[in-house]
């Protein structure tokens, strides 16, 4: 069955289409724009995705030329300077890139870069991204990806155009990981693309939860798209592939480091429109994709979760320290944080109605006056009630039609049904 959705197109082929001429052959060498593709790969091999000195320099002057000052010992950082002489002495990096783009055919993966039509734009809004009183480089290096290793049919771009990361605890309980396959479901029922990092617990939970609605998922990694880590939810990644699709900026073979994935929540965040954390430690990744959103200009959303629970601390601290965060029960919610102004607003929460809840003030007086078991006359109703005789007549009538009092010989009583509903 298709679960597109209206004006969702379907999944491209196992190539993006490029911008202009992508494919002309300078006599009968490397084209531009392959040798443009070979040089963002070397660059990433060069230098973590993410460093901002490097995407600045390919801004200005373009991922070839940059590649060739940065093999030339030009860099202008001190750092960089070093991490490229010291990778440089592993190998050469053209080879290494045209190797792993090799590697990718192989495997039926593909190369996407600013100069594909699958491109995903919005992650250009990680140029802005400035954490507050970063120090750790994995929080300063936030720059955006210089390319994208993609394995699935659907054009990327497309598949995070109307996307929701939803992320947590990997150690998480039975209620996270009820609430994640239950936003994941509902997310894409709704035809949202669910996006998550392929983690055991939550972010399992959410991939599950949007496959079993027939939608879209995207699971975006901090290795190679051949080697999905944990190595536990291999099934899970295969299924994604199938249907939807496994992102990563590192060529295929790379390995799941740690500084990774702190690396990779930023793409995760800047990707979508918004970002749900559902269950967090004290020391969770997940709650630093949400800082990531938030100041990437992303709407951050938080779950929140039994107070006794270690699993909920970060959760409820994100909440506490950050303003910007909405705190959200369930998919209607979260769409009305991430959806079309005046037309995804939630519904209020609403306790169930009453048969009193449209009577005015003096009829509910009068009702309240009446005894719960017996009669009680006109006049000592009035009076309990604190109104004069004819307005408490009055009101006992309309009451006598909505069935909620029955008149007696000596005066008046509750009706049973009214009895049984507790009253007034």
């Amino acid at each position: 069955m298709d679960h597109r959705g209206p004006g969702r197109p379907g999944p491209a082929g196992p190539r993006g289409r490029t911008r202009g001429d992508p494919t002309t052959d300078r006599g009968g060498g490397v084209s531009a724009n392959e040798e443009s593709r070979l040089a963002r790969v070397a660059l990433t091999w060069l230098a973590e995705p993410g460093t901002r000195a490097v995407h600045q320099l390919v801004d200005r002057l373009g991922p070839v030329a940059t590649l060739d000052l940065l093999l030339d010992g030009g860099s202008p950082d001190g750092w960089l300077h070093s991490t490229v002489a010291a990778r440089s002495a592993a190998g050469d990096a053209r080879a290494f890139a045209a190797e792993a783009l090799a590697r990718a055919d192989r495997l039926g993966a593909r190369l996407v870069t600013p100069d594909d039509e699958e491109w995903p734009a919005r992650v250009a809004g990680l140029k802005t991204l400035r954490l507050p009183d970063a120090t750790r480089r994995v929080d300063v290096e936030t720059a955006p990806p210089l390319c994208f290793w993609v394995r699935g049919a659907w054009p990327l771009g497309e598949a995070l155009e109307r996307s929701v990361a939803v992320v947590g605890a990997r150690a998480a309980t039975g209620y996270g990981q009820h609430v994640a396959t239950d936003l994941g479901y509902g997310l894409a029922e709704r035809d949202w693309t669910v996006v998550s990092g392929g983690a055991f617990g939550i972010d399992a939970a959410a991939h599950r939860g949007a496959l079993n609605a027939g939608g879209l998922t995207v699971a975006v990694l901090a290795c190679g798209v051949d080697r999905p880590y944990p190595v536990g939810n291999t099934a899970l990644f295969d299924r994604i592939a199938d249907t939807g699709l496994l992102v990563s900026e590192w060529p295929p073979g790379a390995e799941p480091l740690r500084p990774r994935f702190l690396i990779r929540n930023r793409v995760i965040a800047g990707g979508t429109l918004g970002t749900v954390v559902v269950e967090a430690s004290a020391r969770s990744g997940a709650t630093q994709t949400a800082r990531r959103a938030i100041h990437t200009g992303r709407v951050a959303m938080v779950v929140p979760g039994p107070v006794t629970s270690a699993m909920s601390v970060g959760a409820h601290e994100l909440l506490r320290e950050c303003s910007k965060a909405r705190l959200v029960t369930g998919v209607a919610h979260v769409l009305e944080e991430v959806g079309r102004i005046g037309a995804d607003l939630a519904p209020l929460a609403r306790g169930p109605q009453r048969p009193t809840d449209a009577l005015d003030d003096d009829a509910r007086s009068v009702l309240e006056a009446l005894p719960r078991r017996g009669v009680r006359g006109v006049d000592a109703l009035a009076a309990r009630a604190g109104l004069n005789v004819r307005t408490a007549l009055r009101k006992l009538s309309l009451l006598e039609e909505l069935s909620m009092v029955v008149r007696r010989d000596d005066g008046y009583a509750l009706a049973p049904t009214t009895k049984s509903k507790g009253g007034a």
